[in-house]
């Protein structure tokens, strides 16, 4: 289980690295968030929650971090990340959400490295 969680948090940071690049890549085109924009971030948050809930379960099998509560706080942040933007730009398309949420994304892409490394 613990080379799935691993595994899985390689993809999520390669994906959340893609979803900023298209972001900033749609937001120099002069576009706003669009239906195939919204379906990929909707991937990106059920990845990341299953991420998460693959390291809850090797938390409760006593596989814990060597660096237990930052690798947490990591883990938080990228699953409420994504929301909070959502929130924050009141579910708009503009072209100026489309830029929020490729930093957002890029933000998320660090911290999942982060969490990699604090993962031991």
């Amino acid at each position: 289980m613990t080379l799935i969680h691993d595994r899985l948090s390689i993809t999520v940071m390669l994906y959340f690295l893609a979803m900023a690049l298209w972001g900033l890549w749609r937001f120099f085109r002069k576009h706003g968030l669009n239906g195939n924009y919204w379906g990929a971030l909707v991937i990106s948050e059920v990845l990341v929650v299953i991420q998460g809930g693959l390291g809850v379960f090797l938390w409760l099998s006593n596989l814990r971090p060597e660096r237990g509560g930052i690798h947490i706080l990591y883990g938080v942040l990228s699953v409420i990340s994504i929301p909070a933007v959502y929130a924050f730009t009141k579910g708009g398309d503009a072209r100026r959400d489309q830029f929020i949420y490729a930093i957002v994304y890029l933000f998320a892409t660090v911290i999942t490295l982060r969490a990699r490394m604090t993962g031991g």
